[in-house]
């Protein structure tokens, strides 16, 4: 298991657990992270991930992005 921000640009991930508070983890289930789902990243920027999740792209910070382990 490693965060989301080690992930391998273009390489399809599941989604393994998702830490933080019950907040941050209900605003990431609400943008389409959930445990068993799967996420591509699409891009790096600065340490920030755009992904691709549930047919969307969404951007996460690095803050979030440490949160999540696939």
């Amino acid at each position: 298991m490693m965060p989301l921000t080690l992930a391998e640009i273009g390489k399809e991930n599941i989604i393994r657990r998702i830490g933080g508070k019950p907040e941050v983890k209900s605003h990431l289930a609400n943008l389409g992270f959930v445990v068993g789902g799967t996420v591509t990243v699409v891009n790096t920027l600065s340490g920030n991930v755009i992904v691709s999740v549930k047919e969307s792209r969404v951007a996460v910070s690095e803050e979030m992005a440490q949160k999540i382990m696939v």
